[in-house]
């Protein structure tokens, strides 16, 4: 019997006929659509639900038929089963990820051991039919409010095969193509006919990808705060918050055309960090904005009880500890900010920024208190022999936090200049003028390089 199992299938893939490359049969679909078109146009026909729900049929066949042999686990062999060979095979770093890359007519599949991936589609039918069915779904449920229970197939195909759109954008990297798929996955659950509530989640993730493009494309700033308002209004959020965050961006971005955005963006962090008080991002939202001079929300003292309950939640953060040592340079309390930041290092030793911004926050309350030693009066040079010992203690403080940015970030100008500006002032300390005249000559050499 088991031979028998093994005959048959051997003999079903036998009957398969060899494809020879992806058979898109354009001429026919857009013929399909072209009658479709006139039917509707016809007074008779067109006032039929029948009509328009063809119609809509035409459409989304159109708009599926490139991919519409692709799925995610897609074995290779069976790719080629169905789409034939491929017009050329090589490598191809896609988002980040090394794939093999397979090219089609109208699309390049991504595999990995021998299996799809995701997919990029590189040519259709007819741009915009997804539209177009959507647009003819909605006059047949006009003309017969009965046809729904049918319009409700079509709606969910659309459904489906947007969100498959949007995840494979996703995946390779094609965030405004995925953002309009999610948005058009969401208009198709929005329809009357589909008899079900709209997956807000559809707008989050458009709304986070248009977040994401905004800083090249300042119009996504936007379309994806409309996303996401939308999607909190609906009662929507993510598990974690981030939507807030993400919102905060897109009114920040519009900020240069209405300064009311301003006032939005501190909004949606302050809902945000009340409705969840563990977000880090948010908090760092918050310490962006009220350290900001140029913004001006609020006075940043405000945060330290909202950022210091928070790192009481989460004591292991280096963002929170990296955010209230902003906030504290902000109030210029140079040894909270120290303190901070010392914090900073010792969770993440080997983190540049932590470690050059200890650094500079050092020489920095070392230039505030020799300012006031200079703006005193002295009544022998024994006392501000004494000051000024204690100012060169703590610029000496400095040295090794600037020294160890310096070995994680090899010739970083910032470093080496504040080094020798610190070791020269200090030429009279041991071994302090052998440094200056290391680092001096480092930094000449860089910025010779430059």
């Amino acid at each position: 019997m088991k031979r028998m199992i093994l005959t048959a299938a051997a003999a079903l893939l036998l009957a398969i006929p060899a494809v020879q490359a992806q058979k898109v049969n354009k001429d026919a679909l857009l013929s399909k659509i072209e009658k479709s078109d006139e039917a509707v146009a016809d007074a008779k026909k067109g006032a039929k639900a029948a009509t328009w729900i063809s119609r809509g049929k035409a459409y989304y066949d159109a708009a599926v038929a490139p991919t519409k042999s692709l799925f995610v686990g897609l074995e290779s062999m069976m790719l080629k089963l169905a789409d034939g060979d491929p017009t050329s095979v090589g490598k191809e770093t896609v988002n980040g990820v090394e794939y093999d890359a397979w090219v089609y007519p109208y699309y390049t599949a991504y595999l990995q051991d021998d299996k799809v991936k995701t997919w990029k589609q590189t040519q259709t039918v007819y741009d915009g039919a997804i539209e177009k069915a959507l647009e003819s779904y909605d006059k047949a449920c006009e003309i017969d409010p009965k046809s729904a229970s049918k319009v409700k197939d079509g709606l969910q195909q659309i459904s489906d095969f947007c969100s498959q759109v949007g995840n494979a954008g996703l995946d390779t990297g094609d965030f405004i193509g995925a953002a309009d798929a999610y948005v058009l996955a969401f208009a198709a659950q929005s329809k009357p006919a589909y008899e079900g509530k709209p997956d807000p989640a559809l707008l989050y993730y458009a709304g986070y990808l248009r977040t994401v493009d905004g800083s090249n494309n300042p119009a996504s700033f936007v379309q994806g705060g409309e996303y996401l308002s939308k999607a909190l209004d609906m009662g929507y959020a993510d598990e974690e918050g981030n939507i807030y965050y993400y919102l905060f961006h897109c009114y920040y971005g519009q900020k240069a055309q209405d300064k009311a955005f301003l006032e939005k963006a501190k909004q949606a962090l302050l809902t945000g960090i009340e409705k969840f008080p563990k977000n880090d991002r948010i908090i760092d939202g918050l310490v962006q904005l009220y350290t900001s001079p140029e913004d001006n929300v609020g006075d940043p003292a405000d945060l330290i009880g909202l950022i210091d309950k928070a790192i009481e939640n989460n004591p292991s953060s280096v963002d929170l500890w990296f955010g209230r040592g902003r906030i504290f340079y902000a109030l210029k309390d140079y040894d909270q900010s120290i303190d901070s930041f010392k914090k900073v290092v010792e969770l993440k030793p080997d983190l540049y920024e932590g470690n050059y911004y200890l650094g500079v926050f050092y020489t920095i309350k070392g230039d505030e208190v020799n300012k006031e030693i200079n703006a005193k009066q002295y009544s022998s040079q024994a006392a501000y022999d004494a000051d000024l010992e204690k100012v060169n203690v703590i610029y000496m403080e400095a040295i090794p936090y600037l020294e160890k940015a310096l070995e994680l970030k090899e010739n970083d100008p910032s470093s080496l200049e504040l080094l020798k500006s610190i070791c020269f002032r200090l030429r009279d300390e041991e071994g302090m003028m052998d440094k200056y005249n290391k680092y001096n000559e480092l930094y000449k050499q860089v910025q010779g390089g430059e």
